[in-house]
């Protein structure tokens, strides 16, 4: 999910202030690539000789200036777990509310695929990340005085970049003319998500959709549904035991998206799931539903062609049942046996990783 046809959100949040500029989004074969290892380095022996340790640089306005990468860059879901995970790990409290909050204010400025006609290259030699964060601190949407892997603030290694895209390429836009208004990462709450879900909403045409659920409990028996065409038009298709929990390990499910489109399903099904899931703009999809399957979530409760409302302009995911419906199925619920072996690494991990929602960490 991280990468799109080359983008990778995560390693281009790395600019935003752990890795050197213009190190992310540079062609394998460039000599550029040769060159940004050796900056690298260099800045890696720097900061040992100026004592700057991680959690120098990992601090509250780190976090909050790497989600606002993620949103102008038209990011992928996979950076919300990665950066609540690192969160944690550096003692910095983050939520997802912070992601929704930050999203609202940041525009999409870069017209890159899945969703826009841009690679990554082109979007390298349109100025890259650098520019993109030039335009998100020249309109006070980052902390300038952060530091970075340089030594420097961020406001001083931006210092030396344009404060306006080259007019002549495409890729970045001007802040007046941004690809869409908010960010690209949105949290959903709803009777299905009450700890919160996550979707990629960027260029995603269709808007709502109400239909039967689809249940799954693992994506080869969805494709098979789907290949055997016992999907249809109008179907919410729900994958379910597939996160931290569950999987064990939250994997992700990357293919079943593709196979939608190929099968010309894309605009016309839903897609939800407790697990990762590829990010697609002709396709709804929410992903990270929490609390997931394997701990009793309102997923978990799900009969097949349950009425189940995915709304992207109010950020929902409902079913169609009561309280009371929802109380009793869930009374009636028994936990799934465990998948691993008993002793089993994965085993022990599901018993020790948190929620998506807070970065499936281990406690």
């Amino acid at each position: 999910d991280e990468v799109k046809d080359g983008v990778h959100t995560f390693a281009s949040d790395t600019e935003a202030g752990v890795a050197v500029a213009r190190s992310s989004t540079g062609a394998a074969e460039d000599a550029e690539t040769a060159d940004n290892a050796g900056a690298s380095a260099r800045a890696l022996m720097r900061a040992i000789d100026l004592n700057l340790r991680p959690r120098d640089l990992l601090t509250r306005e780190a976090f909050e200036n790497a989600i606002a990468l993620v949103m102008a860059i038209g990011g992928s879901t996979d950076a919300v777990l990665h950066l609540l995970a690192i969160a944690h790990a550096a003692e910095v409290p983050l939520s997802i509310d912070d992601f929704e909050a930050i999203r609202r204010k940041v525009p999409v400025l870069c017209d890159l695929k899945p969703a826009g006609r841009y690679m990554t290259t082109d979007f390298h030699r349109a100025g890259g990340v650098p520019q993109v964060l030039r335009l998100l601190l020249d309109h006070g949407l980052l902390h300038g005085d952060s530091r970075t892997i340089s030594g420097r603030t961020l406001a001083e290694t931006l210092a030396i970049i344009p404060g306006e895209p080259d007019p002549q390429q495409a890729v970045i836009r001007p802040w007046r003319d941004p690809v869409h208004s908010e960010g690209s990462v949105a949290v959903f709450r709803g009777n299905l998500a009450p700890g919160g879900a996550v979707a990629w909403i960027a260029g995603i045409t269709s808007r709502s959709l109400t239909g039967p659920a689809r249940i799954f409990d693992s994506e080869q028996a969805a494709l098979a549904a789907i290949l055997d065409h016992r999907i249809h038009a109008g179907d919410v298709i729900v994958i379910r035991g597939q996160g931290p929990q569950g999987g064990p390990g939250m994997c992700a499910l990357m293919i079943v998206t593709s196979i939608l489109v190929a099968t010309g399903l894309g605009h016309q099904v839903g897609l939800i799931t407790d697990g990762r899931v590829s990010s697609d703009p002709h396709s709804l999809v929410v992903g990270h539903i929490t609390p997931e399957a394997a701990v009793g979530g309102p997923i978990a409760l799900l009969q097949e062609s349950d009425s189940i409302t995915i709304d992207i302009d109010h950020q929902r995911l409902d079913v169609q049942l009561s309280e009371a419906d929802l109380a009793s199925r869930q009374a009636q619920w028994h936990q799934p046996a465990e998948t691993a072996k008993p002793g089993a690494v994965l085993t022990k991990y599901a018993k020790l990783v948190s929620s998506a929602s807070e970065g499936a960490v281990t406690r």
